[in-house]
């Protein structure tokens, strides 16, 4: 019986590129790996910038995201970098990091499909943190290297990952803050060509009532609209520290928030900032989000947490993640070699829960801990 196929060959049958372009970009990144051995066309054509910009548009219209996860064992004193489906399940092995502790301090930031991961001992400089560029979806994997440079003066250093819109890069910036006077020392590094470049130091106007040397930079940013945004503590206040990469220029502002146990996170492309603190007296967790910078709009919005769920958690309850109206937290249960982690719905305003399967890394699943547990959207995005 004569197939589709053979009838295809014998009447010369093509599609034409476009159309086998759009249905490629529809796919998994798992199913176009494998598709690049089907011809050189389909190689050429996989390879091609404008079909990872392509792909990186429709799945991020889509909603197609997957989970990293940072994994701490006890046990072997082992950091996992794992990967899973977007609703859990089995967990895919990225990378592991031996000799890590429990008291190291991770952060990991996505952007398009790629995660900055950054793991730093406490109070070490800058160069014994380790810090990695990850595309979880193809598997590769690039450790930054150290600028050239020597610094000689010690300070407060963090690595944030940005994306400029403008020129349609993304960067890395290491962050290092002297105190009396306040000064911002940054470095950048580009994914572009792969090279660090440093900008002049930059003086920092405090807030009003501010003094000197009374500002602390907390862990962790997000980018929004070609800016990185990290929140700095003074004694009365909370302030959102602002570095543009369209001008290169770092600003300080006040936010009506009161200095708390606090984390930033982007939500639906907003700012925001989690409040964390009192949640067991009150059953609530804070959240700001800033609507509008130019008129300094932020809108207050709460999360009001099952009693079951506190007593299991206690104080240690916190967000790691926002997708969309969703926030991951950082609790996690095991039963067996499942973990069990929790999820809100800021819409419907109920929780649910995320269950990942461990694989055989793991010998004892009691001990494992989730650091961090971030979505990223499937990318090609080359490193």
């Amino acid at each position: 019986m004569e197939t589709l196929e053979d009838r295809s060959r014998k009447e010369n049958i093509s599609l034409p590129s476009e159309i086998i372009e759009e249905i490629l970009s529809r796919l998994p990144v798992k199913s176009i790996l494998r598709f690049k051995s089907v011809s050189k066309p389909w190689l050429s054509c996989i390879s091609d910038p404008s079909f990872t910009k392509l792909h990186l548009t429709g799945a991020s219209a889509a909603h197609r995201t997957a989970l990293f996860i940072s994994a701490y064992d006890d046990s072997t004193r082992k950091l996992h970098l794992l990967s899973a489906a977007h609703d859990g399940g089995p967990v895919t092995h990225l990378m592991t990091l031996d000799n890590a502790c429990s008291t190291d301090f991770t952060e990991a930031e996505h952007l398009n499909g790629l995660v900055l991961f950054t793991c730093m001992k406490p109070f070490s400089d800058y160069d014994h943190a380790q810090v990695f560029v990850i595309n979880p979806s193809t598997h590769n994997i690039f450790k930054l290297s150290y600028p050239d440079f020597v610094i000689n003066v010690k300070g407060v250093v963090r690595y944030s990952f940005a994306f400029n819109e403008c020129t349609n890069e993304h960067k890395i910036l290491m962050m290092r803050i002297f105190f009396e006077p306040t000064i911002t020392e940054i470095m950048i590094f580009s994914l572009s060509n792969y090279s660090w470049r440093k900008i002049s130091p930059i003086a920092l106007e405090h807030p009003v009532g501010c003094l000197p040397g009374h500002l602390t930079l907390t862990r962790g940013s997000v980018c929004v609209n070609s800016v990185i945004n990290s929140t700095m503590l003074s004694s009365s206040s909370l302030n959102i520290l602002r570095f543009d990469l369209r001008t290169e220029k770092l600003s300080l502002f006040s936010t009506p928030i009161v200095p708390r146990n606090q984390c930033i996170l982007k939500i639906n492309g907003r700012v925001a900032v989690v409040c964390r603190d009192h949640v067991v007296e009150s059953n609530k967790m804070h959240i700001w989000i800033l609507y509008d910078f130019e008129t300094r709009v932020w809108v207050q919005e709460f999360i009001t947490f099952p009693e079951s769920l506190i007593k299991l958690t206690g104080p240690i309850l916190f967000p790691l993640e926002v997708n969309m109206d969703e926030i991951i937290f950082s609790m996690s249960k095991v039963s067996g070699n499942v973990m069990t982690a929790p999820i809100y719905n800021l819409k419907r305003r109920c929780f649910k829960s995320l269950e990942f399967t461990l694989g055989h890394q793991f010998s004892c699943p009691k001990t494992v801990k989730f650091n961090q547990i971030k979505y990223y959207v499937e990318s090609m995005v080359p490193l």
